[in-house]
C-alpha cells in the first residue's frame, strides 16, 4: 500500500510539475530529477524502488515502440548508412572508452563492470534527441539520423550490458561466442519483430472500424513483442523496435480516422508518464545512493562524472567527423570528384557529433542493475555505476542540450523550408486529382452547377497554391489556410469524396512520393475532418 501511496505521490508531482513547466527555463529532465532529489530528502516519505526487472520489461518496450511510431520507414532506410555507423560502431567504441577510462581511474573496478558502465552510457536518447531538436529548424536528414540511431543504438547497448553483467557474476568473457550471439540476437529481434508488427496489422485491419478495441491492441504490441522475443532468446529491444517501424509504415491502411485520433492521444499520455516517472524516481533515490557511497569522497565522485563524460561526448564528436571524413575521401578516390562538400555539410555533421544527449533509456538500464547477481553476490557497485550514469545524463543536458540552440543560431543554421514546400505541393497534387475526379469519376448524382461551383472553388485553391509555390518570399497562406480546403460542406460528407481522398493519400504514402511527415500531418487534418462530421 505504501509503495502505491508512494506512486500516486510522484504521478501528482510530476502533473504538477509539467502545469508549470514553460515558466520555469529549465530542461525537462532536468526539472524531473532536482524535484525527485528534493523530494528524496523528505525523510517521512515512503522509499519507493522498483524491481530492476520491471525496468525492462514495463518501462522500456512502450518508449521504444512509441519512437519506433514516429519515425519514417523511408526516410530511415535512405539514411541507414549513417544510422548504422552512429548505432553500432559508435556505441562500442564509446563503451569501449568508458571502459578503458573507468578501468584506469577508479581503483577497485574491474573489465566487467567497466564494460557495463559503458553500456549504460553509450546510447543517446530518441526521446531526449527529439525534445531538444523539435523547433530549431534543422534539416530532415539530421532528423532522421539522430531519431533512426537512437533506436538502432539502445538494442547494441543493451546487448553489450546484458553480456557484461552476465561476465562481472562469472567472471569470464569469451569474445567470439558473445560477438556470434550478438549476431543471433541482432537478427533475430529484427526477425521476431517483423513477425510480430505484420501479424498485429493483419489483426488490426480485420478490426479496423473499432477504435477502443484497435487502441488496446495498439499498447499491447510492445510488450507482447518484447516477451516473445525474449521467450525466443533473441533482442526483444530490437524486436519491439521492429515491429513498431512496420506499424508506423503500415498505420495509413490498418487505422481509421477513430483509431489515430485516439492512440496519439493515449501514447503521448503514457510517455509523458513514464518519462517523468523515471527522471523523479531517479531523483528521489539519489540521496539513498550518495549514502552508500562512503568509500569515496565528493571531490573523487564528481572528478569521476567529469571523466566519464568528457569521454562520452569527445567520442561522439572524434567518431563522427572522421566517419565523415573517411566518407568524403573514399567518394573522391572512387569518383574523382567530392560530393555533399560546402559550409552546410560540416554545420550538419557538427550538430549531429554534438546532439549525443543521454536520456531515458540509459537511466532505464542503470536502475535495472541488478542488486543481486546470479551468483548471489551483491552488486557492491551498483551504486556507483548508477551516480556516474546520471552524471553522464546530468552533463550531457546541460552542456550539449542546452547549448544546442546557440550553437545553431551560431552556426546560422535557416529553418528548413522544404517541408513547408512540401505540404504546398502535396496540397496541390490533392487539388488537381480531386478536380480531375470530380469531373470524370464521381459517382453521385449533382446537378451540373454544384459540380461547376465545387471545381471553381479547388480551381481557385489550386491557383493560390502555384503561385505560393513559386514565390514563396511573398506567400499569402498561412498554415492554417493550407489545413483547411475549399470543400463544399454537402459535397465533403459524401462517401465517394472521403474514399478518393484517403485512397490517393495512401498511394502517396506507398509510392513515397512525399515524406511521411507531410502526409501524416494532411492525414491529421483529415482525421479531425471526418471526426467534426460523424460528432
Amino acid at each position: 500500500m505504501q509503495e502505491f501511496e508512494g506512486i500516486i505521490f510522484v504521478i501528482t508531482i510530476l502533473v504538477v510539475l509539467s502545469a508549470v513547466s514553460r515558466r520555469i527555463r529549465l530542461p525537462y529532465p532536468v526539472m524531473m530529477v532536482t524535484a525527485g532529489l528534493a523530494v528524496g530528502f523528505i525523510p517521512t516519505l515512503p522509499d519507493l524502488s522498483l524491481n530492476p526487472d520491471a525496468i525492462f520489461s514495463v518501462f522500456l518496450p512502450p518508449l521504444l515502440f512509441e519512437s519506433a511510431l514516429k519515425t519514417s520507414w523511408n526516410e530511415f532506410r535512405a539514411a541507414i548508412k549513417p544510422i548504422t555507423a552512429l548505432a553500432v560502431s559508435l556505441v562500442f567504441i564509446t563503451t569501449i572508452s568508458v571502459a578503458i577510462v573507468a578501468k584506469w581511474l577508479i581503483p577497485g573496478f574491474s573489465w566487467p563492470l567497466a564494460f557495463v558502465l559503458g553500456a549504460i552510457v553509450s546510447p543517446p536518447d530518441a526521446v531526449a534527441a527529439t525534445g531538444i531538436t523539435r523547433g530549431l529548424g534543422l534539416g530532415k536528414q539530421v532528423t532522421t539520423i539522430l531519431e533512426g540511431e537512437s533506436l538502432i543504438n539502445d538494442a547494441a547497448a543493451l546487448i553489450t550490458y546484458r553480456y557484461a553483467v552476465i561476465a562481472i557474476a562469472t567472471g569470464t568473457f569469451i569474445f567470439w561466442q558473445a560477438g556470434l550471439d550478438f549476431i543471433i540476437l541482432f537478427v533475430g529481434g529484427i526477425t521476431a519483430g517483423i513477425i510480430s508488427g505484420l501479424l498485429f496489422a493483419a489483426i488490426h485491419k480485420r478490426i479496423k472500424n473499432n477504435a477502443i478495441v484497435n487502441t488496446s491492441l495498439n499498447l499491447l504490441i510492445p510488450f507482447i513483442s518484447y516477451l516473445a522475443a525474449e521467450r525466443l532468446h533473441v533482442s526483444g529491444v530490437l524486436a519491439v523496435v521492429a515491429a513498431g517501424l512496420v506499424i508506423a509504415h503500415r498505420a495509413p491502411e490498418i487505422f481509421n480516422y477513430d483509431t489515430r485520433l485516439r492512440t496519439r492521444a493515449v501514447w503521448d499520455t503514457i510517455i509523458f508518464l513514464l518519462n517523468g516517472f523515471i527522471f523523479i524516481l531517479m531523483g528521489m533515490q539519489l540521496p539513498a545512493i550518495l549514502k552508500s557511497l562512503t568509500g569515496y569522497s565528493v571531490l573523487q565522485l564528481i572528478g569521476y562524472g567529469i571523466a566519464i563524460s568528457s569521454v562520452t561526448i569527445l567520442v561522439r564528436i572524434i567518431w563522427v567527423f572522421a566517419g565523415v571524413s573517411a566518407q568524403k575521401l573514399l567518394t573522391k578516390w572512387s569518383s574523382g570528384s567530392e560530393e555533399n562538400t560546402g559550409p552546410d555539410l560540416w554545420k550538419n555533421v557538427l550538430i549531429i557529433a554534438w546532439t549525443g544527449t543521454r536520456g531515458v533509456v540509459s537511466l532505464a538500464t542503470a536502475l535495472a542493475l541488478p542488486l543481486i547477481l546470479r551468483n548471489g553476490k551483491l552488486l557492491v557497485e551498483r551504486p556507483l555505476i548508477i551516480f556516474l550514469a546520471f552524471m553522464v545524463i546530468f552533463a550531457t543536458f546541460i552542456i550539449q542540450g542546452m547549448s544546442l540552440p546557440l550553437l545553431i543560431k551560431l552556426l546560422k543554421i535557416r529553418k528548413d523550408s522544404n517541408v513547408s514546400r512540401e505540404e504546398k505541393e502535396l496540397q496541390l497534387v490533392m487539388t488537381e486529382r480531386i478536380i480531375t475526379f470530380i469531373t470524370n469519376d464521381l459517382q453521385l448524382v449533382i446537378s451540373d452547377k454544384i459540380r461547376e461551383d465545387i471545381i471553381t472553388q479547388y480551381e481557385s485553391f489550386a491557383k493560390k497554391l502555384e503561385y505560393d509555390i513559386a514565390h514563396p518570399a511573398t506567400s499569402n497562406l498561412s498554415s492554417a489556410d493550407l489545413l483547411r480546403e475549399p470543400v463544399n460542406q454537402l459535397l465533403s460528407a459524401q462517401i465517394e469524396i472521403v474514399m478518393f481522398r484517403r485512397q490517393l493519400l495512401l498511394q502517396f504514402h506507398k509510392e513515397a512520393i512525399f515524406s511521411d511527415d507531410v502526409i501524416r500531418k494532411y492525414e491529421r487534418d483529415m482525421d479531425m475532418e471526418e471526426m467534426n462530421r460523424n460528432k
